[in-house]
């Protein structure tokens, strides 16, 4: 499609990654699709029953979106294997990240998980986690994280992406800059890290840097304020990290998506309005609202009147288009 002739609502449903109620195409579905034009769907378990019912649901979306003439979706999960694995049984279960023992491991898993995906229709996985938890702290990624090495963190990260995306599943690296320092989750919580760049380059961001170099499909930012780098927000709404950190010092140009909003850390602290004005002006591609309910809507009105009140919006707007719409050509061509 020629992002060109998009309109308006077209342009800031796209910026939208949305989760829903039920485990079918619903009258709420076709309206995230119709009306809002969403650029992408999150599945979690309420969402699931088999794989027949999945790969219905998952055909079934995108059948919807290209009867209303919307670009293909991104029909995306988290399923990092271990505690964060929204497909059970009959999928393969891992045992997760912190139990692979080499690299056969991890290949084995993105290979297994890529195919299983694909065969239900979904296209994206929101892992893997390249969080590096340090041994001694009680880590809130302790359980998620591949370990305390930046280097093997690194190496298995690049294993994971590389063969899911080998198979057409676009892989998204998290949460950067890193989380695996902290012990507060932001499910409930904002946890504020005091440390700085510097001290992050060798350590927490160094998977990311290798994930970068190997073409990861997308990142997602964390919802961390890491006090000396932007004391005033977290990764998710930050323009000095999502930007200036991310974009130009590490040189990433793929996809950046925020972290769930409907998140402890944001939606206690912050008014949805204020989130998009950020995210927006801090080159975000995609914010995620993982719950049904009115911010979806409220989400997709905010960033439409951004955008149309003002021109440097709709030229990062148009920025953020064209990479979602270049990794849906390079992955959801038909």
């Amino acid at each position: 499609m020629n992002i060109t002739t998009f309109t308006l609502e077209q342009s800031a449903g796209q910026r939208l990654m949305v989760g829903f109620d039920g485990t079918e195409l619903n009258t709420e579905l076709k309206f995230l699709i119709k009306t809002l034009k969403v650029g992408g769907i999150i599945l979690f378990s309420r969402n699931l029953i088999d794989p027949g019912q999945i790969k219905n649901l998952c055909l079934s979306l995108q059948s919807y979106a290209r009867s209303c003439d919307q670009p293909p979706l991104l029909i995306a999960i988290d399923q990092e294997g271990g505690q964060v694995a929204r497909l059970k049984e009959p999928f393969t279960q891992f045992p997760g990240n912190p139990k692979m023992k080499g690299f056969e491991d991890a290949v084995f898993f993105a290979k297994t998980t890529a195919k299983e995906l694909s065969e239900v229709g979904i296209n994206m996985n929101l892992a893997p986690v390249l969080d590096v938890a340090p041994e001694g702290i009680n880590s809130v990624m302790a359980d998620r994280a591949f370990g305390s090495d930046p280097n093997w963190v690194s190496e298995q990260g690049k294993v994971v992406i590389e063969h899911l995306q080998a198979e057409k599943i676009m892989a998204v690296a998290k949460h950067f800059p890193g989380i695996g320092r902290t012990v507060l989750d932001s499910h409930f919580e904002l946890p504020d890290l005091d440390i700085d760049v510097d001290a992050m380059k060798g350590f927490d961001l160094f998977p990311f840097k290798t994930a970068i170099s190997h073409d990861v499909a997308g990142i997602m930012l964390s919802h961390i304020r890491y006090t000396r780098i932007d004391p005033d927000w977290p990764a998710s709404l930050s323009k000095i990290i999502a930007d200036d950190l991310l974009r130009k010092e590490m040189g990433y140009g793929g996809v950046v998506m925020t972290d769930d909003l409907d998140m402890g850390a944001i939606e206690k602290h912050y008014d949805l309005n204020t989130a998009i004005h950020q995210i927006l002006s801090a080159d975000v591609d995609m914010a995620l609202i993982c719950h049904a309910g009115p911010n979806i809507e409220h989400a997709f009105r905010e960033i439409a009147d951004v955008q149309r009140q003002s021109q440097t919006m709709r030229a990062l707007g148009m920025k953020s288009l064209k990479r979602i719409m270049k990794l849906k050509l390079r992955y959801l061509k038909s």
